[in-house]
């Protein structure tokens, strides 16, 4: 992908960039801490553009907006964080069964409950496994810096057209907040609308979106076809980023500002004669199965790192059949775990097995 400019932006604020690149139409969204540029920077930007940005009265009312510029054939995106996620979950549901695109960015805060404004990983169970009723899955992407909040941001946008999903961008308070430089990509082109879109033209009146299905039997089948569906995406979408794996024996697996903090720990236990290495998974949902299975007769241990209370260690145990122990590194609450704190903890396991 060939970059044009480059500039100094916040996580959240190369969201919005990534978005209107993309070809966003429509912004809808209520504000919150730690995700609050977002909305900050789509409303100052969209309207310069001739798009739509709405703060609504409520999370509720933001996913339910969202709702209907799906339906209508819109790009359309909505951002918040844990507990306005979780406001927000019926409509994804909804979206989800309906068979609609949107683009969803949830920017995690300290949980449960009201929390703090600390960045925390603890939203991965809600959103990567589905947080609503039903058996909906939606794609996860995690990016890992503020060029990757843009790019990741395009990609779901082109995910969630081709499958017809939700796809929710997961990332943390620190990585939203947080300054880089980006590389900004090349605009999309104007995306003609969809065959299957609500519009109030003639050709689309006869068009029919819904998620109701009366009939038991009807509703089973339409389950069926959106867990063939699913099936295809785990087939075609894992993606994830290897860190010196070619003669790693102990393998960390972590995401998102986890990941970097693991790197510069691999970089240091390096210098100390340990063979440890890295698979960052850049997909959630699909979990990179692939790529961690491929490793598990090579590693003596795994290590799961995140800023939760361990949601992600049990795709990991799932991926490698639990056929090596996987080890929990972790903080709660806001707390990032220092480089120090990383390495000092996976000694401890490795010299204990030597």
């Amino acid at each position: 992908m060939r970059r044009t400019n480059k500039i100094l932006l916040k996580g959240n604020e190369a969201v919005v960039y990534g978005a209107l690149l993309a070809g966003c139409e429509c912004y809808y969204g209520y504000p919150i801490t730690p995700a609050s540029e977002i909305a900050e920077a789509s409303a100052r930007l969209f309207p310069k553009l001739g798009r739509t940005f709405i703060q609504a009265e409520c999370e509720v009312a933001s996913i339910n907006m969202l709702f209907g510029a799906a339906a209508a054939g819109c790009r359309a995106m909505t951002a918040s964080s844990g507990l306005g996620i979780s406001l927000k979950q019926e409509g994804v549901s909804y979206i989800a069964g309906a068979n609609l695109p949107a683009v969803i960015i949830d920017v995690m805060r300290g949980g449960p409950g009201l929390g703090n404004i600390g960045p925390e990983q603890a939203d991965y169970n809600q959103v990567v496994k589905g947080g609503g009723h039903g058996g909906y899955r939606c794609i996860v992407l995690a990016p890992g810096s503020v060029q990757e909040m843009c790019d990741f941001t395009m990609l779901a946008f082109d995910l969630a057209d081709e499958y017809r999903t939700p796809v929710y961008v997961l990332t943390d308070g620190l990585l939203g907040q947080m300054m880089e430089k980006l590389e900004l990509p090349e605009p999309r082109g104007c995306r003609e609308r969809q065959d299957w879109s609500l519009r109030y033209d003639p050709e689309k009146r006869s068009n029919f979106v819904s998620s109701i299905y009366m009939d038991p039997v009807d509703l089973e089948q339409h389950n069926i076809r959106l867990n063939a569906k699913y099936d295809l995406i785990r087939q075609k979408e894992q993606r994830a980023e290897e860190y010196l794996m070619e003669d790693a024996e102990y393998v960390f697996v972590a995401y998102g500002i986890s990941a970097r903090m693991s790197r510069s720990a691999i970089d240091e236990l390096r210098r100390e004669g340990f063979k440890v290495g890295m698979i960052r998974p850049q997909t959630l949902f699909p979990f990179p199965v692939d790529a961690i299975r491929k490793y598990t007769d090579q590693a003596k241990a795994f290590f799961a790192v995140e800023m939760s209370n361990g949601q992600m260690i049990d795709d990991v145990r799932l991926a490698i059949d639990c056929r090596r122990p996987v080890h929990l590194i972790n903080r709660m609450g806001g707390i990032v775990a220092s480089v120090e704190e990383i390495v000092s903890r996976t000694k401890a396991v490795m010299e204990g097995e030597k």
